[in-house]
């Protein structure tokens, strides 16, 4: 079955039982605060299993002139019937080892009256109960196509609970969420069917049948409590003790547990019948408990929490359906497939790979260009072009995407009136072992096409990596001599939240055009090496992200100056005493992992800024290296004293450096790493972390190289570390 199958069905699903769905949800969020307030009231047991029955008659005869029966409830409460040596008649819950009346009998609370019948029947009465239980059934099936959906996303059941990739706040939550209350969700959905067919008599008859016990009977007259059974039997396994109406023989105890019924001569204590429940009626019982949380607040909290993921699960699904809709590949060509030059073919599952198509699209078009937009499910032939480029993303184990899976087998049956040049664009992430598969499967079948000639190598963008896609965009240029530009705009910044930062120190451009800048924050701020600054040149507003380096409670940061960069000319020329406002944000996924016991840090050119913070903050006890390229020896001079001052304070083990312009063979960060593989390899497998910051290129190029360390040495794909949190990443 396609996973296009399985998110229909599961939004199909969704669709048909919203309304439903919703009502039972809000109602099972009441109903779960009875079971929590009950827990709460100073009437439930919480040692039943260490108090006999024995006992709690024993101290209800020495308080009360005659017992009609003893109960626990679903709650936990012990209640019983008595008369009072008054001759008054009381039922009471009470404290099972004193017998100390703790409180009359309580109502149910009109909110949870109210809540239930709505819940169970929706006020409906039999009509309402079949609805109720049909719709409990969807949920179910609706958790199970969930769970099919996670399976294929995370690349297979055994990567069911590893690291999700977050594209958007929905889709993250979506499957973190799905996987954290799916036990519970699946719980609450088959129970509720459960007791559903209970209320319709569609389960097998539940009638317990006696047994006469055959064995040889006590004659001896005992007091209660030296009965056996009553000696054997704990409160956590009572339901009810109906004492005998008379003091004839022929009248007996009738005991029920949560295993059987007893029939229990009054006299000597002899089990006279026994019958135990039937499988039906043990699972009603349980259905009942699981469903609605009586008697164990933990589990009621468990279920309120499920209901409220219910609610989201709610809101995201739809919200990610909306926007993988209004992110659709449907656009108002202006050009038709026969008279356009370049055409674009997308592949996408979610919708998120659209937005770079369209980008792509429209800077074709202001470029003066003919271009036709479409799917690969609509791949055709085409008259006048001369470039077909394909944005595809990869799901699950290397499968097409939705709007890609009748590509492979359009490809041959059609020909082309010309030979095109072809470029593919695969989006994807690194946690997963089948990284862009599909791209470079759509790669190859061009390349052995006739048809087709190759403009540039497939080019892989891990995360929806807007930096990757504009390096793409460049090669693209330099390949066909045009000058596209794309920008991604981005909010504009509520300028009355920013921080004033003043400039400590500026180091000046060195021969790079690199410099230092230091700020300190005017107020109280907290953060750490490795998270965000942003600033926002007033002219056009667009927040520009630095990564930050925490010394000595100010903010360094390592920033390269562009011809034409807006943010870095300002930064470059602040002086000592101006003030420049921000803000700083937290990235958690960045900080120095103070719980490894090996951390490799990677960078390249300004990337080894947070790395100047972590090495001043970490501990002797963890050993660290650092790899870092740049182009000269003069490159290294604006780090050389942060970079001796952690080698003399013993938080820097190794230091390797790679010059790119320095020598006549060019060497690279990825060369050192693959010099040192052994001690990569090593680091890895003793649950060491590797932490790179640098350009996308570097980290393209450096991730290739791990990946080959990981398979030949340790026989794991790079995507193993990856999900094990072992590889971290802030690249740009």
């Amino acid at each position: 079955m396609t996973i296009s199958i399985w998110r229909y069905s599961h939004f199909a699903l969704a669709i048909s039982s919203f309304i439903f769905i919703l009502l039972a949800t809000v109602t099972g969020i009441i109903l779960a605060f009875e079971p929590i307030s009950n827990q709460l009231k100073p009437y439930a047991i919480t040692n039943a299993d260490d108090i006999k029955l024995s006992t709690v008659i024993s101290v209800l005869q020495d308080e009360y002139d005659e017992i009609v029966s003893v109960e626990v409830d679903n709650n936990n409460f012990v209640k019983a019937s008595v008369f009072t040596f008054e001759g008054d008649s009381e039922t009471f819950y009470l404290d099972p080892n004193t017998g100390k009346k703790l409180g009359e009998l309580e109502k149910k609370a009109p909110i949870f009256e109210f809540a239930t019948n709505l819940h169970r029947s929706l006020f409906l009465k039999s009509t309402g109960r079949f609805l109720v239980g049909l719709f409990s059934f969807l949920l179910f099936l609706i958790a199970i196509t969930g769970i099919q959906l996670i399976v294929k996303r995370q690349g297979g059941l055994r990567k069911f609970f590893s690291k999700v990739v977050k594209e958007n706040f929905e889709q993250y939550y979506h499957v973190v969420l799905g996987r954290w209350f799916l036990v519970p969700i699946v719980i609450i959905t088959l129970t509720g069917v459960y007791l559903s067919l209970e209320k319709f008599d569609m389960l097998p008859a539940s009638k317990m049948e006696h047994i006469e016990t055959v064995e040889k009977q006590s004659k001896e007259k005992l007091e209660l409590s030296k009965f056996k059974i009553f000696n054997d039997t704990h409160l956590d396994e009572l339901v009810t003790l109906d004492f005998p109406f008379s003091e004839d023989e022929e009248d007996y105890f009738i005991l029920q547990t949560t295993s059987g019924e007893f029939y229990i001569n009054q006299y000597t204590g002899n089990v006279l019948s026994e019958a135990k429940k039937p499988l039906v009626s043990q699972l009603s019982y349980w259905s009942l408990i699981l469903h609605t949380g009586q008697g164990s607040i933990v589990w009621a909290v468990v279920l309120l929490l499920a209901c409220f993921a219910i609610l989201f699960f709610m809101y995201s699904g739809f919200a990610m359906s909306f926007k993988r809709l209004a992110k659709g590949s449907k656009v108002k060509n202006k050009f038709t497939k026969d008279t356009a030059e370049y055409i674009i073919l997308i592949g996408s599952e979610t919708g998120h790979t659209n937005k770079f198509a369209h980008q792509f699209y429209n800077a074709l078009l202001d470029a003066g260009n003919t271009v036709y937009f479409s799917t690969l499910n609509q791949y055709h032939s085409y008259k006048e072009a001369k470039h077909i480029i394909i944005f595809t993303s990869t799901y699950g184990e290397g499968e097409a995407p939705r709007t890609a899976k009748s590509f492979e087998k359009l490809l041959p049956t059609i020909q082309q009136a010309n030979s095109i040049k072809y470029s593919v664009v695969g989006f994807g992430s690194l946690m997963y072992p089948d990284y862009c598969k599909y791209a470079i499967e759509v790669d190859e079948w061009l390349y052995n096409h006739p048809n087709f000639e190759q403009n540039l190598p497939v080019f892989k963008i891990n995360n929806q990596s807007f930096e990757a896609f504009k390096n793409w965009i460049i090669q693209w240029n330099e390949a066909t001599n045009q000058d596209l530009k794309v920008v991604l705009t981005k909010p504009l910044v509520n300028r009355k939240k920013l921080k004033s930062f003043k400039v400590a120190s500026n180091s000046g451009l060195n021969v790079d055009d690199t410099f230092l800048i230091e700020l300190k924050a005017e107020k109280k701020l907290k953060f750490q090496s490795g998270d965000i600054v942003s600033f926002y040149p007033e002219d056009d507003n667009i927040e520009r992200q630095y990564s930050v380096a925490k010394v000595d409670d100010s903010i360094l940061l390592s920033i390269k100056k562009h011809e034409f960069g807006k943010c870095s000319t300002l930064l470059s020329q602040l002086t000592v005493g101006t003030t420049i406002k921000g803000k700083v944000n937290r990235n958690l996924d960045f900080h120095f992992p103070s719980y490894a016991k090996e951390v490799v840090m990677i960078a390249n050119g300004t990337g080894i800024a947070p790395f100047l913070g972590m090495l001043n903050e970490t501990n002797k006890d963890i050993k660290t290296h650092l790899f870092w390229g740049g182009r000269t020896k003069a490159s290294l001079q604006l780090y050389a004293s942060h970079i001796e001052n952690a080698t003399q304070k013993s938080y820097l083990d190794n230091f390797n450096v790679a010059y790119s312009q320095e020598q006549e063979t060019k060497v690279y960060v990825q060369d050192s790493i693959k010099a040192n593989e052994t001690l990569i390899s090593n680091a890895l497998k003793n649950d060491g972390v590797i932490m790179i910051c640098g350009s996308i290129a570097m980290q393209n190029r450096v991730l290739e190289v791990l990946n080959t360390i990981t398979t030949t040495i340790l026989n794991e794909p790079l995507s193993t570390f990856e999900n094990n949190e072992q590889i971290l990443m802030d690249c740009y």
